[in-house]
């Protein structure tokens, strides 16, 4: 029987152990630059937890999560549109207890994105981190009325408009049209219609365009050379132009600026998932979300942040997005089978179009 006792005792005290030391490690699955290090050390010390962190990407997160079934990391960060359809196949996450999170200090929009575009059976999977748009990025001293999606097949900026010949300019094109292609993501004939529609205005059109970008890089040349005056860009990028040439800036279109979000998600077998909500609420805090910001660029869900921006960066957002601007983000849900299919043969056909 002491034997037994023994026994017992040092299974005990080995659980024991192992709890205590999966409750003091926190393994962070995130993207390089998303996890600053100033911001590791002033949680670790908040906290007593020690962060272990591990860099991927979209595709990496979900093969590494996939095969360990959700196991092997603490919280992850995919973008919020690799979420639903991954989670209805192979359940790698858990769903997020609202309650444990500090919503008063998020933008609510990017909450109910997150909320219905990471949601699977009427839970959600998701909390948003961050965010960047795609819009439009604009000589205003050269074309000072182009303001929306519209703009790019307008006859006024004839020869100076230019754009990425992408599955975004089909998105962005249908808004501009005054059609909302993501509400057709369920009906995949009207959607096929609607990319009928999209490529004929497209195609007619394609006597007002300059040429198409094809990176960051040329995206930039083309607007700094004054190649085109109206572009579909990246805010990053226009507001790089902005800083060299100030009658150059990224603009939201008034139909909605298209955003991707990128987002906090805990594993199905998660070791630490109090620290987990310890970590998002840390990072979403205002003052850490703006460092966070300053330091890359991205927008933050925090919307607090504001207030300890720099002045570069805080300039940048106000010249470009009102609050409206912000709430009309036309943020990606995920795409359904076989969308992109009817997308790129739509791109090939605007392609070989003369």
């Amino acid at each position: 029987m002491k034997k037994l006792l023994v026994s017992v005792s040092a299974a005990a005290l080995l659980l024991s152990s192992s709890l205590a030391i999966s409750q003091e490690t926190l393994r962070v699955l995130t993207w390089k630059g998303y996890a600053p290090a100033k911001l590791v050390k002033a949680f670790e010390k908040e906290t007593g937890i020690k962060v272990k962190l591990t860099y991927s990407n979209n595709e990496e997160m979900i093969a590494k999560l996939r095969a360990t079934r959700g196991a092997g990391f603490d919280i992850a960060q995919p973008s919020q549109d690799r979420i639903a359809f991954v989670q209805k196949k192979y359940p790698i996450y858990q769903p997020i207890d609202f309650s444990k999170v500090d919503t008063a200090q998020l933008t609510t929009s990017m909450v109910d994105a997150v909320k219905k575009n990471a949601g699977v059976d009427g839970k959600a999977y998701a909390v948003p981190h961050c965010y960047g748009t795609t819009g439009m990025i604009v000589n205003k001293k050269l074309a000072p009325d182009a303001n929306d999606w519209s703009d790019l097949w307008n006859e006024k900026y004839a020869g100076k408009i230019s754009y990425r010949l992408k599955r975004p300019l089909l998105i962005a094109t249908a808004f501009g049209m005054g059609k909302d292609p993501f509400a057709l993501y369920g009906d995949k004939k009207a959607y096929k219609a609607l990319m009928k529609e999209v490529e004929t205005k497209l195609i007619d059109s394609k006597k007002y365009v300059k040429n198409y970008w094809t990176s960051g890089d040329t995206q930039v040349q083309i607007i700094k050379s004054g190649d085109a005056n109206v572009i579909s860009g990246w805010d990053g990028k226009g507001w790089s132009v902005h800083k060299d040439n100030p009658d150059i800036d990224f603009i939201a279109p008034k139909s909605g600026a298209l955003g991707w979000i990128d987002t906090f998600a805990i594993p199905a077998k998660s070791k630490n998932v109090e620290g987990a909500y310890k970590w998002i609420n840390f990072m979403l805090k205002p003052k850490n979300a703006a460092y966070f910001t300053n330091k890359e660029g991205y927008g933050t869900a925090s919307k607090g942040a504001d207030e300890f921006l720099s002045k570069e960066i805080k300039d940048n957002f106000s010249r470009s997005f009102t609050k409206e601007d912000i709430d009309n983000i036309k943020w990606h849900p995920p795409v359904p089978d076989g969308f992109e299919k009817i997308e790129a043969k739509v791109l090939d056909r605007i392609k070989a179009a003369k």
